[in-house]
């Protein structure tokens, strides 16, 4: 029998996507995760990443 996954949004891409991680209680896709990952901090796109994460931080003192 096949298992539905559902679909969560990533903080990251903001793409709906069934497979990543939770960090808190905000979905990265392993898409985004993978890419972050293996992004060197001197590359253009690490401030980017740096400030979609700084969501998960935003998120969890509003509640």
């Amino acid at each position: 029998m096949e298992t539905q996954q559902m679909e969560h949004t990533c903080i990251v891409c903001e793409q709906r996507k069934k497979e990543g991680i939770f960090i808190v209680s905000e979905f990265i896709c392993t898409d985004c995760e993978t890419e972050m990952v293996h992004t060197d901090a001197q590359d253009a796109k690490y401030p980017f990443f740096i400030h979609q994460l700084k969501q998960i931080w935003l998120h969890q003192n509003n509640v």
